[in-house]
């Protein structure tokens, strides 16, 4: 028994190093430099305690950036699970060509970030994108605007991409777990002369529930995390209209040679993503304990 605990182990061993390496230790890291004024470049430091994290509610910047996660949250956590969902109903039922509007729906979410950003720029250009160009054609010149350069139009416009992005994936899994539903439900359902909104609100939404825990806690997670879109489309303007915490993190510890208060913003982005998966974590053991 001991001998073939040591063989698992052993075939374990690189994966845990990697894990170590690549994870845990600049986790580690990165935690103990938030209680430092690390400059990102220099050898030395001093360490300062709690300083960097007193300092964050007296910050301007950080509070717009938290105002805007929450709000970007909200909004791209919502708008794609209930789109999501309404196109998972519609595609398992009997549409024609529904492999390839499956396809269609999906594609976005497993394009590059890069290449959405891109896509949304050239869409959102106040001089020849083609939102601007298409209220012109129609009449509608006036409602025509620089969407990523102005403070009242860019974070709305960024989470537009944003949702065009996501729904994909929260369509993908409420796909799969439509079809694991008994169908026999429904026909007994019919039966006893139920409609289809009574249906859907009975016996599609509880059988549901399991999808529900995974779509909401991955996209409030994520939302929680977002960098690459708003960094790429608008770079966290104009002025700070778009800046989340992962933007301002970046700029603290990349430009502003601020490390330490840098790193301090990622530990508190990580912890609210853990305290936000902690809720499903607990659901998912509830349902399948050891």
């Amino acid at each position: 028994m001991r001998r073939g605990g040591l063989v698992a182990w052993g075939f374990a061993a690189p994966a845990l190093l990697v894990y170590f390496a690549f994870l845990v230790y600049p986790a580690l890291s990165s935690l103990w430099f938030s209680f430092t004024d690390w400059d990102g470049l220099s050898a030395t430091y001093n360490v300062v305690g709690l300083d960097n994290y007193k300092a964050m509610p007296s910050d301007p910047v950080v509070v717009q950036a938290a105002i805007n996660n929450l709000i970007w949250a909200v909004v791209t956590v919502a708008v794609p699970v209930v789109l999501g969902l309404a196109l998972a109903v519609v595609l398992n039922g009997k549409v024609r060509g529904k492999p390839f509007l499956r396809l269609i729906f999906y594609t976005p979410a497993v394009l590059p970030l890069v290449s959405v950003a891109s896509i949304w720029g050239w869409l959102y250009n106040p001089q020849y994108g083609a939102i601007n160009a298409f209220l012109r054609a129609i009449g509608l010149e006036s409602f025509a605007q620089p969407w990523l350069g102005q403070d009242s139009t860019a974070l709305g416009a960024t989470m537009v991409a944003a949702i065009w992005l996501r729904v994909g994936f929260p369509m993908l899994l409420y796909l799969a777990a439509l079809q694991g539903i008994n169908p026999d439900l429904y026909e007994a359902a019919t039966v006893d002369g139920a409609g289809k909104w009574q249906q859907f609100w009975h016996i599609t939404m509880p059988g549901l529930r399991p999808a529900h825990y995974v779509v909401i806690a991955l996209s409030v997670i994520d939302s929680f995390k977002v960098f690459d879109l708003i960094y790429a489309m608008t770079y966290g303007g104009p002025g700070t209209a778009t800046q989340v915490m992962g933007t301002w993190m970046y700029f603290n510890v990349f430009q502003y040679n601020q490390a330490g208060y840098g790193t301090a913003i990622a530990v508190v982005i990580t912890v609210v993503a853990v305290l936000v998966s902690i809720p499903y974590v607990r659901s998912q053991t509830k349902e399948h304990p050891a």
